[in-house]
């Protein structure tokens, strides 16, 4: 009897060595999709809801920045991210508004010194002419706005439209870079 038990003891022992074994080496995580999974559950460090920011330069206020929601991440490569639509006041060195964006979704992307709007992009400069597209990057380092895709820019007598854009940040000089045709506006 004691030989049976001592049998069933080592059997018990040899199945629960071969089960932890299998079950150790069985468990690998490659570098590689664990960081594709940290990068997939990305969430952010700071979150603010009806968020006004001010941003100056040298004591001036550039722009005014109105988001229902702001997303900060940090890391490597840090942005802040408007996923609810952002709002934009553009003011020049007197304090007077030269421009408004509107958008649905909006990104800085500070690593890159780059903001990007999308979807329902509307840019209104100072005269009234309003710029309408899907997506609109304002490159800080250059000073530059610009679009690579349809753009329809309406003024006080003409709709403009074509493929891409390059303008000034506060809208009051642009190129379209394949113009697409003119439609002019009668007052009558």
């Amino acid at each position: 009897m004691n030989s049976k038990l001592n049998t069933l003891q080592n059997t018990l022992r040899a199945g629960c060595l071969i089960l932890f074994l299998s079950v150790f080496f069985a468990c690998e995580n490659d570098p590689e999709e664990v960081e594709k999974y940290n990068q997939e559950k990305r969430y952010p460090v700071q979150s603010g809801k009806n968020v006004e920011i001010l941003y100056s330069t040298k004591g001036r206020i550039k722009f005014k920045l109105k988001a229902p929601v702001l997303d900060q991440y940090t890391g490597e490569e840090p942005y802040r991210e408007m996923p609810e639509g952002v709002h934009i006041q553009v003011y020049d060195s007197l304090m007077q508004l030269t421009s408004e964006l509107t958008a649905n979704y909006a990104i800085d992307k500070e690593y890159e010194e780059v903001m990007e709007a999308k979807e329902d992009v509307v840019l209104i400069n100072n005269k009234g002419e309003k710029l309408n597209t899907e997506h609109l990057v304002w490159n800080q380092q250059t000073d530059e706005i610009t679009s690579d895709v349809f753009v329809k820019i309406t003024t006080e007598d003409q709709i403009l439209m074509g493929e891409g854009l390059v303008a000034n940040p506060d809208f009051t000089e642009y190129k379209i870079l394949e113009p697409r045709g003119v439609i002019n506006i009668d007052d009558d």
